[in-house]
């Protein structure tokens, strides 16, 4: 299907030629220009002078050479701009924040398309881009009516580089060898290879522009963890004897993982200045993403006390708020894991794109398809202790985990025959084909310069299924095929040598094959497929002019947009054979919006930027399913009504009323003071909860996300930045950028009266940077407060993410004009991720990536 796509749009790009016949002469030429951009305080000015320049609040990253943006990745380059910052996930920044909202409000597009996501919602993740493949971003915080629809808090558009803008034929390659000491530490190897280029060239006399960039990375995915899997609230009991409950642990888990993460992408360009009216561009990028994580694990349950049957076996009891964060207890038993998780996704997205003039129309036309999936798999081979032991532990919060037992588990022995889970085996696919037409003119007409107007259309499919399955055994598997390791502060694990060879031999080559099982109830009520199909028309006008004696410019326009969407799924009732559903809803949005910069002095130094605009973001796609458990009081007469948990087809999306102001001062080149505020009022915030609804024409009350009031988001956002260039060598070498956000809201969650997720009340960041005599270096550190996040696929499952700061370091020296030398650092202060489950200070997921290093070369020809 992939390959049918991009062929359509290469057969598309010969059949152009004809097109500009069409149309009138007085062509516009493309921007051509030489690209000179290199190092970091080039590319600091090269976005300022974009930040600058835009009739929007944007933050920019520009890149600092061909093929050289500041990170490995974008994520990592996003996370550091003013009010931005990511969640982390295998220790790399994944998902973005930004202005203190979740993922679930950030729009993403690459060269102004829409894109896929390999996520069950909408959520991209940022980095699957690397360096080599973009030339730079913009963060769009406010909003345009001529851009897509979707982006309540910021619209980040990813850019590729353009061929026909630079003077002659470039190249650039890259070799890093990655190094993470935490492999080590788990006996595994610790030194990986990453790789990347580009090449861009110009043909048939600079009117033929091609870009060809890849890249490829293995990284160690190496974890240390401890998870507390959360107290028995309702069934505890007394066991010290004073009276009062005390709440029991379910139990614990502990687990090493020591696989790779291996990424690879690559980027096809071309440009064709057809005729002095035509450019057309044709471009394909693709990326791939595997990861194969053995691990080893204990679990131990038997701690939960219910209704007080264990409460004899308790001794050294630590009580703290009535739950018992640490004991010793006697006669539990402990399970061994080794398990594999694999995963496996895959990103396309390619377009066709024509800019042709028509008299004094500039026309822009844009089709393409994005897509992009994800094959998981658990694989746990699970054994139980043939005797009963003690456990002891102390939980106690704040990062504070010791746990131990007195189980020889580092032996093979002591464990009984093994079962193969496999939970789950999962499917994500996403498929998006959009297609856009836009024309614009200059126009003299009191304050409107130019107007412009558009139309887009997409349609969208996505769906997940899953299959899961378990396999019993009588027989041992050789106590040789295990290797017994130990790391300090954990038990001793055993873990199979070689996976995949133990576990066929003993269930067979096909054990992990979902071909020809049946899938569980559980597993036809857990999938879902929702079609979305948009449309959206815009006009906007670009202004110019004087008011109160002060030149402005900006613009101001009103998109309206039109979804139909339908959900489907399956249904069980009282815990029938599941059964088809569907549902669905249509909706239009009208979303106005004014852009204005006015220029406070006479150099244009100072601007004091304001905009005002309503915004959307769409529901979450697998929140939109139609899958539903019901229970029906059966009797005849009864009036009970219908409970259940479900999915909600119709789901509206989020709405906001903004509005942004802030004062910029570019006082020399490369350097910004800037201060703004801003307040969204937001509605139909979505969330889970339980509610009344109807069914079949039935009262019902069901869990499910469902469309809240919402309320107010407001921030401060406060920016420095200084090159400077006027003290004595070599300290005019020197620079500065330093950003800090304050962000508040009343919207809680419906869920634990959680705050909104993805609401930092405190993010900031400071970088220190040095360019001179061919010597470069970045020093950055950033922080954010406590905020909510979805780490998982499960909607509705929220933890708190504590404060983070997290510090890198980048140094390099050009060994001569072409060969440059490279070190970096990232996590630096060994950052752990942690995640507070339930409002609970005890119960804690607390994961340790370690510190990564890399040392690379880079060759430009």
């Amino acid at each position: 299907m992939k390959q049918k796509k991009i062929s359509l749009l290469v057969k598309s790009l010969f059949l152009l030629p004809a097109i500009p016949a069409a149309f009138a002469q007085q062509a516009e030429e493309p921007s051509i220009q030489k690209v000179t951009v290199s190092g970091i305080r080039a590319s600091v000015r090269s976005a300022l002078s974009v930040k600058e320049n835009s009739n929007s609040m944007v933050e920019v990253v520009a890149s600092e050479d061909i093929g050289k943006l500041p990170d490995t990745t974008i994520a990592e380059s996003l996370a550091r701009l003013p009010g931005l910052a990511a969640g982390l996930d295998r220790g790399n920044a994944s998902q973005i924040v930004a202005r203190g909202m979740g993922e679930r409000f950030i729009g993403a597009t690459l060269n102004g398309r829409e894109l896929a996501s390999s996520e069950p919602n909408r959520a991209v993740r940022f980095e699957q881009f690397p360096s080599e493949s973009l030339s730079g971003a913009i963060v769009y915080k406010t909003q345009n009516a001529d851009l897509v629809e979707g982006g309540v808090a910021s619209s980040i558009d990813l850019q590729t580089v353009s061929p026909l803008k630079y003077s002659g034929r470039q190249a650039s390659l890259k070799a890093d060898a990655l190094y993470y000491p935490e492999a080590r530490d788990l006996d595994t190897k610790a030194v990986r290879p990453r790789l990347g280029g580009i090449y861009i060239d110009q043909y048939a006399d600079k009117n033929v522009g091609v870009a060809l960039a890849f890249s490829y990375q293995k990284q160690p995915s190496v974890e240390k963890r401890k998870n507390h899997w959360g107290f028995n609230e309702d069934h505890s009991a007394d066991i010290n004897g004073d009276g009062k409950v005390d709440k029991t642990p379910w139990g614990f888990e502990t687990e090493l993982k020591r696989g790779t993460n291996e990424r690879g992408s690559v980027l096809g360009k071309v440009e064709w200045k057809a005729s002095p009216d035509a450019l057309v561009t044709a471009d394909v990028y693709y990326a791939k993403n595997r990861i194969r994580e053995p691990a080893m694990s204990h679990w131990t349950g038997d701690l939960g006390n219910w209704d007080g049957w264990q409460s004899a076996s308790y001794s050294n009891l630590d009580i703290r708020n009535g739950y018992v964060v640490g004991a010793t207890v006697n006669n539990v038993g402990l399970t061994t894991n080794s398990t594999l998780w694999t995963q496996d996704m895959d990103n396309l997205a390619a377009g066709l794109n024509g800019k042709f003039n028509v008299g004094e129309w500039k026309v822009d036309a844009d089709i393409a398809t994005s897509s992009a999936g994800r094959d998981s798999q658990w694989r746990d081979v699970r054994q139980f202790s043939l005797n009963p032991g003690t456990i002891k532990w102390a939980f106690t919060g704040d990062e504070s985990q010791d746990f131990s037992f007195s189980h020889d588990s580092g032996n093979p022995a002591a464990f009984g025959n093994p079962t193969l889970y496999v939970d789950t085996d999962g499917h994500v696919e996403d498929r998006l084909t959009s297609a856009q037409l836009s024309a614009w003119r200059p126009l003299d007409a009191g304050v409107v310069s130019r107007i412009k107007f558009g139309a887009r259309f997409a349609d969208r499919e996505k769906k997940y299924h899953q299959t899961t399955w378990n396999l019993p055994s009588n027989s041992a598997i050789p106590d040789s095929a295990y290797e017994t390791v130990n790391v300090s502060g954990f038990a001793p694990f055993i873990v199979l040598k070689d996976f995949t060879g133990a576990a066929t031999s003993l269930w067979g080559a096909n054990a992990f094959s979902p071909a020809g099982r049946t899938p569980t109830a559980n597993d036809l009520l857990a999938g879902w497929k929702v079609k979305e199909k948009n449309s959206s028309v815009y006009a906007q006008a670009d202004l110019e002019g004087e008011l109160f004696g002060k030149t402005f410019r900006g613009n101001a326009g009103v998109r309206v947009a039109h979804t139909r969407q339908t959900g489907t799924g399956m249904e069980s009732i009282n815990g029938a054979a599941p059964t088809a559903a569907e549902g669905g809803a249509s909706y239009t949005r009208v979303l106005p919006s004014v852009n204005l910069i006015f220029n406070l002095d006479q150099a244009q130094k100072q601007q004091l930027r304001f905009s005002v605009a309503r915004a959307m973001s769409r529901a979450p796609m697998d929140e939109m399913r139609a899958s539903r458990q019901l229970a029906v009081d059966t009797n005849p007469g009864s009036q009970q009504p219908i409970t259940g948990s479900a999915g909600n087809p119709g789901l509206l999306p989020m709405m906001s009323n903004q509005v942004d102001l802030s004062w910029q001062y570019y006082f020399e080149k490369g350097s910004l003071l800037s201060a703004g505020v801003f307040y969204k009022k937001v509605s139909d915030y979505i969330g889970i909860t339980t509610d009344d609804t109807t069914v079949n024409g039935r009262a019902a009350t069901l869990t499910r996300s469902v469309n809240g009031k919402g309320g107010n988001v407001r921030g401060l956002e406060l920016v420095a930045q200084h090159a400077f260039t006027s003290l004595p060598a070599p300290f005019d070498g020197l620079g500065v950028a330093a950003n800090f956000s304050y962000n508040d809201s009343d919207i809680k969650e419906y869920t634990n009266d959680y705050p909104m997720v993805g609401l930092m009340k405190r993010n900031g960041g400071l970088t220190l940077w040095y360019e001179k005599a061919g010597y470069e270096a970045r020093l950055s550190a950033n922080y954010h407060s406590a905020f909510v996040r979805m780490p998982r696929w499960t909607a509705g499952y929220m933890i708190e993410n504590p404060a983070e700061t997290y510090v890198s370091a980048n140094f390099s020296k050009w060994l001569t004009p072409q060969l440059q030398l490279r070190l970096g650092l990232d996590n630096i202060t060994n950052q752990k991720v942690v995640e507070t489950q339930s409002n609970n200070p005890y119960m804690q997921n607390v994961m340790e990536y370690g510190r990564r290093y890399n040392l690379g070369l880079s060759y430009k020809f």
